[in-house]
């Protein structure tokens, strides 16, 4: 009895240690996540509209203005960004982001792999160690792993103008991005979208509406040149800084919920505990009492 006592006390031991970490990594995700929320909520509006913009222009350009990164080519050399945490102990987000990666890729992209066109750039170090094992026969860039040590948008523009020229120059036909997006601390979604070539806005059958009669100066060419990549390399920051802000909900969350299972798991190693002690004093006390009765008989 004695022994299945010190294994009990052990084991509280083990999980009072273990909740003082829990404790600590939600309170240290909690303060980075509220940056985190303000950064995205600031600029989630601003990147939309941009986007809006970007795609209704695109629409209404005159036939002989045409912009490189919206032409849309038969699709032979894809590439997949995959945009996940650099540490774990965050739930299942980043395995999320990883199924949804994998789901394009073994069903939009299976051929395109098998032809050894697919590319997969991995922003985070869980999606780089999630790929590199799976597909050993994908390239994987992983230059940009580390990024989330710096998301200042000259750190990140360094990744969306890389792809950019490889759009540009034909080594991409087109560019997708799976990453998580934010929406509270217990929600958080994820997504895949096309980054590449830029998607119009299609106009519906019987749509009525009037072109929109842009004025544009300098002319449209010169302009959509420095128009588009700043549009599009603000869309690459939105998509790192929602998954940032999902990455810090998501191990709040779960941080929270281990802390919780540690209370329930310290309350039954209690009761277990005082029930083992209250079974070791009767068994003392028996024991006394029989010997004192042995004695008296003797």
């Amino acid at each position: 009895m004695a022994g299945n006592l010190k294994e009990v006390r052990e084991r509280i031991t083990s999980v009072n240690n273990t909740q003082q970490i829990t404790k600590a990594m939600k309170l240290v995700s909690a303060s980075k996540l509220r940056r985190a929320q303000e950064a995205i909520v600031q600029m989630r509006p601003y990147a939309e509209k941009l986007n809006q913009m970007l795609r209704n222009i695109l629409s209404n350009l005159d036939s002989d203005a045409q912009s490189s990164l919206s032409v849309e080519r038969e699709v032979k050399r894809a590439c997949m960004v995959v945009v996940t945490s650099n540490r774990g102990l965050c739930g299942a987000f980043n395995s999320n982001v990883c199924k949804a990666a994998v789901y394009d890729i073994d069903t939009k992209y299976k051929s395109i792999r098998e032809q050894g066109g697919l590319t997969i750039l991995c922003i985070g170090k869980k999606g780089y160690d999630f790929f590199r094992k799976r597909y050993p026969d994908v390239r994987i860039i992983k230059d940009y792993v580390l990024l989330f040590e710096d998301l200042s948008f000259e750190n990140v523009s360094r990744v969306s103008q890389r792809l950019l020229n490889a759009f540009t120059a034909g080594e991409y036909d087109v560019v997708d991005v799976a990453y998580g997006k934010f929406r509270n601390a217990a929600v958080q979604f994820t997504i895949t979208e096309q980054f590449l070539p830029v998607a119009k806005i299609e106009k519906e059958a019987g749509d009525s509406k009037i072109k929109a009669d842009y004025i544009f100066e300098p002319g449209q060419e010169k302009l959509l040149e420095t128009l588009i990549p700043t549009i599009l390399q603000t869309q690459f920051q939105r998509f790192v800084l929602d998954t940032h802000a999902s990455e810090h909900g998501a191990r709040m969350t779960a941080m929270d919920s281990a802390t919780e299972n540690a209370n329930e798991l310290l309350r039954d190693l209690r009761i277990t505990y005082n029930k083992a002690r209250q079974e070791a004093i009767t068994k003392e006390i028996l024991e006394i009492v029989g010997g004192a009765a042995a004695l008296e008989n003797a």
